[in-house]
C-alpha cells in the first residue's frame, strides 16, 4: 500500500525561545491532526522593543502528515 502526505502551513509564536514556538505550535495541530511524520522551519521572526530586545519569536512552519 502507498502512503499519500499532506503538507500544510501554520505559524507559532512563543515569548519564551524558538523551541517554545515550535513546539507549541505542533502540539496545537496533532489536536486535529493524526499521523504528523515531521515538520521543518521554513521561516523564523521576532517582535523587539524599541531598544532591541526580543519580546516574541515566531516560526513559520510546514507540517507533514499521513492521508488515509
Amino acid at each position: 500500500m502507498n502512503e499519500v502526505a499532506k503538507i500544510i502551513e501554520i505559524s507559532a509564536a512563543s515569548p519564551h525561545s524558538l523551541e517554545d514556538a515550535v513546539q507549541s505550535g505542533l502540539r496545537k495541530v496533532a489536536v486535529t491532526i493524526d499521523k504528523i511524520q515531521g515538520a521543518w522551519v521554513s521561516d523564523i521572526k521576532v517582535r523587539t522593543t524599541p531598544g532591541g530586545d526580543i519580546t516574541e519569536w515566531r516560526a513559520c512552519l510546514r507540517v507533514s502528515f499521513i492521508v488515509d
